[in-house]
């Protein structure tokens, strides 16, 4: 504290002249990357077991084979989890960026993941009332997509 009573600058923060803070690291979006992650290991898999042309096993439902080989899960001749594989990486990359303060990146992944919402939405009603069949795996991407709306929402509403 200074003779005067009010700390300097240097004081409040425990920087000295010449001193650099680390970054403050925002949790919300540390928790999003997380989540980017978990969701990323759920489309690489279910992306290399269609490629490699092997079925899915599901333990907790069993649609798994009806959902994943329907014709809603190919695009172009690529599989729909590979273009998951892919926006969950950019939300990853996104996340990490918006953690470390880039507020630019926090705008990108908020676009992203209501990209993601709506097509989450998309491929639960289609899976409820198309193909009357659950994937449990695709039920988890949608559960980490919602998460991550849940932490998008967050991120705005403490800034």
């Amino acid at each position: 504290m200074s003779a005067q009573g009010s700390d300097s600058p240097e004081e409040r923060t425990g920087a000295h002249e010449g001193e650099t803070q680390p970054p403050r690291i925002s949790r919300l979006s540390a928790l999003a990357a997380v989540l980017a992650l978990a969701g990323l290991a759920d489309a690489v898999y279910l992306t290399v077991e269609h490629l490699t042309g092997r079925s899915v096993r599901c333990t907790v439902t069993s649609g798994c084979s009806e959902v994943l080989g329907s014709p809603y899960a190919v695009i172009g001749g690529y599989p729909l989890a590979l273009f998951g594989a892919l926006a969950y990486f950019t939300a990853f990359s996104l996340a990490i960026l918006a953690a470390f303060g880039s507020h630019r990146a926090g705008n990108f992944l908020a676009v992203l993941v209501a990209l993601m919402f709506a097509m989450t939405l998309w491929l639960l009603y289609l899976q409820a009332f198309v193909l009357e069949a659950y994937c449990q795996y695709c039920l988890l991407s949608a559960l980490i997509t919602s998460l991550l709306v849940v932490i998008v929402i967050a991120r705005r509403a403490t800034k």
